[in-house]
């Protein structure tokens, strides 16, 4: 049973949300579209309301992690929307309704079905009251260094840990400059990081393969 709080006075709406373009012609995409759009929004105005300090990259940084496809498929597990999503022969075999993909999708198609069924008012605070909670856990996650967040971005989807290579070092002894290459295998993904010590380029190797998962998930 769909545990979302909002009642729909249209069935036919929620039930299109729910509809996997794999079960009838009728299906979510178009309300996925929409519903990706609300979903920016509100989130990046609550991060907007939330934190007056912050600079953009800060919040963008917070904004992808709120709204990343593995982030978008909690939030429908935690409202149970695999179990009442209309699916394909193809996809029912094959468990698409716990794949993250088809999660996000339908969640945001839901978000879309509640803005044209109550209005934005009724869809803001539906999201909102879903998000907050992990709103100070994102932050908490900011706070920490760069290693540690791709370290734990990494396990909680239950991927390998990434490497880090000394590509090189140079410089005299008292002032020296350590090049390291951060990779992760799993994804066929690698980004290089320089600092005054090995820590340091490490910790700037992690920062900027974060960045280019977070553009990933955008």
């Amino acid at each position: 049973m769909l545990r979302i709080a909002y009642s729909f006075a249209d069935a036919a709406l929620r039930e299109r949300a729910l509809t996997h373009r794999s079960a009838a012609a009728g299906n979510n995409e178009r309300l996925e579209f929409f519903g990706d759009a609300l979903v920016n929004v509100i989130v990046a105005e609550m991060l907007f309301d939330e934190f007056p300090k912050a600079d953009e990259g800060e919040l963008t940084r917070l904004r992808a992690r709120l709204v990343s496809e593995p982030a978008l498929a909690a939030l429908a597990r935690e409202l149970d929307i695999g179990d009442a999503l209309h699916l394909g022969p193809g996809e029912l075999k094959s468990g698409g309704f716990r794949r993250d993909s088809i999660l996000a999708d339908a969640f945001e198609a839901l978000v879309a079905a509640v803005y044209l069924d109550g209005g934005w008012a009724q869809c803001r605070e539906v999201v909102r009251a879903l998000v907050a909670p992990r709103v100070a856990a994102a932050v908490a996650m900011d706070d920490k260094d760069a290693k540690t967040r791709l370290q734990e971005w990494l396990q909680s989807r239950g991927e390998a840990l990434p490497g880090y290579d000394l590509v090189a070092t140079s410089g005299v002894e008292h002032a020296r400059v350590f090049d390291v290459e951060c990779r992760i295998e799993s994804r066929g993904l690698s980004a290089a990081g320089r600092g005054s010590s090995r820590r340091a380029a490490e910790q700037a190797a992690a920062t900027a393969v974060l960045a280019l998962l977070n553009t990933r998930a955008e």
